[in-house]
């Protein structure tokens, strides 16, 4: 089937990148760009085939959608002129509004069902987009394109009286709508007149009607999340980028099993051209540490608890021995790394992979982060199920593992794939693994626990003071011995292992921002990886940064940056992995939760008090 003639009408597709807003439910989340058009969008589950994945296979007016393998859902304003786009505030929930050239205007409203319903979160595998008029009669084009097996295969498309059905081999979907299912599979324009709603998700009836069921979901989610903003304990300053910052971490979150994902995407470059592309779907135990830190500091512990669930699991399951750096959202351990040759990639900067190799490393930082990321559960009187002496004695098998491996060579929090060193980012979160049990022990009151924990934790920290100090550098390095600088040092302070104001430390932040930073902007490493000399900033870096800076007492110098980082942000306050330092673009995944966190830490820490105003 070829485009109608009409089509000449229509702007073409906008090109791909990351001026995108995202919407979810915690069970699987989509991302819409700046014209209203879904993008990218996998299921069942974060992890799934992408049904929608123009993000990764770029399309044009052109192509014959018989042999696209690109795949988006649009709705389209005739002689289109511009848009805005904005969240509902406090909300998940997106609207976008589309002008032609001669005024007329349409609205869509996006989300994901989330509200509590029977004792129980309701987040069905639904989609829920309503268009409506709201000036002058504009004529619109509604274009879903639905692909299974990452672009690979059409659907079987069967109608019904008000819905149409998508049936691929493993999954198949509902499209419920009021709006002419003949204009939908033709894709022919029409004046919009009314209020038309489209619910796609399991192939399933409704119970009630289309119109009533998407007015009452979209209703009961912006209550949801409305009172789920107000029961944050946010800053003074900065509050609106908190509050997107958490809602975007909470998206984040695989409600099922209470895994957190690193980004909802697979392979956008972290630079031009780089190949630096990887799939970041998956639960990494480092980043979801961060995660459930930012938001215990706002006072939203539930998805601590959700996490929890998720990590125990991890810790049984290695039976005191190896864990990986990340599993998927299942629990699952084995995420071959494969590439999709047939995707041309972001902007056709392939390629497109999926799984992560870094499954296979060995990563001992991890160690760290799981006790870190536990250790609140067993101080927190606020949780419905603390931690006891059973949790404990399984983290101290945890503890175990550090205490063997933290001086031994590995592959590194940046996951390097051709050399093993002992990196002092490994070894400090092994220390913190070891120091932490031992507070844990002494809350237990279990004192020659406590005190054996305390022996570990200071041999420990006395090696990686004397061999990760650089003489020559003058400088915390990268490595036990070694010379190159590396921004994870800047974790010292973060896990407590150093006074921020000793001498030692205020000259690494000095010499960081020597040979690291590109103006406000700070890179991982100085030494070129893999793949080259790194050429964009890691944002998670710059916010350590700034982090470092305030706790030395250069505050002012602290605030310039974080407004620069706030400054970069795309138009609804979400974030990427990385910055290029020159042209400001993002890059890498989408929306990064790394960066999130930097947004809530540097706000927390930067913000004058409540005190002051109130």
């Amino acid at each position: 089937m070829t485009v109608a003639a009409d089509s000449v009408h229509f702007a073409p597709p906008a090109e791909p990148s990351l001026a995108m807003g995202v919407i979810g439910n915690c069970a699987f989340s989509a991302l819409i760009d700046a014209r209203g058009r879904i993008v990218w969008c996998c299921l069942p589950r974060f992890d799934g085939d992408p049904v929608f994945n123009a993000l990764l296979e770029p399309s044009s007016d052109k192509d014959d959608r018989d042999t696209s393998q690109s795949s988006a859902f649009a709705i389209e304003i005739e002689d289109f002129a511009h848009s805005k786009q904005w969240y509902e505030p406090n909300t998940a929930v997106l609207r976008t509004q589309l002008f032609d050239k001669s005024g007329q205007a349409v609205e869509i409203t996006d989300f994901a069902p989330r509200f509590y319903s029977r004792s129980r979160f309701f987040r069905p595998m639904t989609l829920v987009r309503r268009v409506r008029n709201i000036h002058g009669a504009p004529r619109i084009r509604v274009s879903l394109d639905i692909r299974f097996d990452w672009g690979r295969r059409q659907p079987l498309i069967t109608q019904g009286s008000n819905h149409l059905r998508y049936v691929g081999d493993a999954l198949t979907l509902r499209l419920n709508t009021d709006a002419p299912l003949s204009h939908l599979l033709s894709r022919q324009p029409f004046v919009l007149t009314r209020e038309y709603n489209f619910l796609l998700g399991a192939d399933e009836s409704l119970a009630d009607g289309i119109a009533d069921t998407a007015r009452l979901f979209e209703q009961e989610t912006v209550s949801y999340w409305r009172k789920w903003s107000q029961r944050l304990h946010i800053p003074l300053e900065w509050q609106a980028a908190v509050i997107r910052a958490a809602i975007t971490l909470k998206l984040s979150l695989f409600e099922d099993t209470g895994a957190i994902v690193a980004a909802m995407t697979t392979s956008i470059p972290e630079a031009p051209g780089s190949q630096r592309n990887w799939d970041y779907r998956f639960c990494w135990l480092r980043d979801a540490f961060f995660v459930v830190r930012a938001l215990n500091s706002l006072s939203e512990v539930g998805t601590l608890e959700d996490y929890l669930r998720w990590l125990s699991n991890v810790v049984v399951q290695a039976k005191g021995g190896h864990i990986q750096p990340l599993y998927g959202i299942g629990l699952e351990r084995e995420l071959p790394e494969a590439v999709m040759a047939h995707l041309s990639g972001y902007r056709g900067m392939g390629p497109v992979r999926v799984g992560n190799q870094a499954q296979e490393h060995f990563q001992h930082d991890v160690y760290g982060n799981v006790v870190l990321g536990a250790a609140q559960a067993f101080h927190d009187h606020r949780l419905l199920h603390r931690a006891g002496l059973a949790e404990f004695k399984r983290l101290e098998e945890v503890g175990e593992q550090a205490a063997r491996t933290y001086d031994k060579p590995d592959a590194g929090m940046w996951e390097l794939r051709t050399r093993a060193r002992v990196h002092t980012s490994s070894a400090l979160m092994c220390w913190a693994a070891c120091d932490r049990l031992g507070k844990i022990a002494r809350t237990l009151k279990l004192p020659e626990r406590a005190a054996y924990w305390q022996d570990h934790a200071q041999r420990m920290q006395e090696r990686i003071l004397r061999e990760a100090w650089s003489e020559e550098r003058q400088a915390f390095t990268e490595s036990f011995g070694g010379l190159g600088l590396d921004a994870s040092v800047l974790l010292m302070i973060e896990v407590g292992f150093i006074d921020p104001k000793d001498p030692r430390f205020i000259a690494t932040v000095d010499a960081l921002e020597t040979h690291l930073c590109d103006g406000p902007y700070m890179r991982r490493y100085e030494a070129p990886d893999d793949f080259g000399k790194p050429e964009t900033a890691f944002n998670i870096c710059t916010f350590w940064r700034i982090d470092a800076l305030a706790r030395i007492g250069r505050k002012e110098q602290a605030r310039e940056i974080f407004e620069t980082m706030l400054g970069v942000r795309n138009h609804l306050g979400l974030l990427s992995e990385d910055t290029h330092p020159v042209t400001g673009e993002m890059w890498g995944n989408f929306p990064q939760t790394y960066s999130m966190v930097g947004i809530i830490n540097a706000a927390v820490r930067l913000s004058a008090p409540w005190e002051s105003q109130v």
